[in-house]
């Protein structure tokens, strides 16, 4: 059964959705195979897998106010492994559509559960603000993961982001959990990129990953031409780090696999 995660930060310019297309591909490029489910009306995780947007007759838009099935959305990308729930503008309207509608919190989780054996991960990349898709993306998940990135006001805004996480969890999702957090946009030559990380850690009573994404111009590029950094520049400081972070990703569930096997045997 695959592990569901959902990428959020309300912050914009923090890595998420550059960290849920490259996050997706490196786990598929891992033999995983991965959904990556786009929950952002920008669609920008769309595009970045190479699929163009604004062509598409059905989306997780669709999918969500019942006009299609998720399989009549799915989509297989051109990378080995990895599927694809795209998204485009369109999902701007759900917000109003979905109101008056009986358990609209639960509308995306109703239709990952039919197909969860079939995938090693699920990845959903969130808008980023804490409206009606993100608490969507929260119920249906199992872990949360937060991207921040190495500058002055890294902690701004992730005070309410816990805050909801712990809400979506007490009401909605008891199961949920934070994955953890991953510095993003790292520059080892800035004094500031250190302190950041350090204040975190002294602050933050979560887990941290150990990979830390490096500040990339390629990293920056390879959404353009619709490819993820594993493919775009294999041997970039980007790709290399996005590899790291999914062993991390990997290790972190066999683990967590192996400790409930464990419990089960007890029983």
């Amino acid at each position: 059964m695959a592990r569901v995660i959902a990428i959020a930060n309300q912050k914009g310019g923090v890595g998420k959705t550059t960290t849920a297309i490259n996050l997706s591909a490196c786990l598929a490029e891992k033999n995983k195979k991965v959904l990556a489910v786009d929950i952002d009306p920008q669609g920008n995780t769309t595009s970045g897998l190479g699929i163009n947007k604004h062509s598409l007759k059905n989306t997780i838009y669709q999918m969500m106010i019942g006009e299609c099935t998720l399989q009549d959305c799915l989509i297989k990308t051109s990378f080995d492994n990895l599927y694809l729930l795209p998204s485009n503008v369109n999902l701007a309207g759900a917000e109003i559509e979905l109101i008056g509608i009986n358990e609209r919190e639960y509308i995306l989780k109703h239709h990952i559960e039919k197909i969860k054996d079939d995938y090693d991960f699920i990845i959903i990349d969130c808008p980023p603000s804490l409206n009606t898709l993100t608490v969507n993306a929260m119920t249906t998940a199992d872990t949360v993961l937060v991207p921040i990135q190495c500058e002055f006001y890294a902690l701004e805004g992730l005070t309410q982001l816990m805050h909801t996480i712990e809400l979506v969890k007490k009401r909605l999702n008891p199961g949920l959990r934070m994955e953890g957090v991953v510095f993003t946009m790292f520059d080892a030559r800035t004094n500031l990129s250190l302190q950041v990380v350090e204040n975190v850690k002294e602050n933050l009573n979560q887990n941290i990953y150990k990979t830390i994404i490096p500040r990339n111009v390629r990293l920056a590029e390879a959404p353009s031409h619709g490819l993820p950094i594993n493919i775009y520049d294999p041997k970039s400081s980007g790709a290399e780090g996005y590899r790291q972070l999914a062993e991390e990703v990997i290790d972190n569930d066999e683990a967590e696999k192996y400790e409930k096997e464990k419990l089960l045997r007890k029983k």
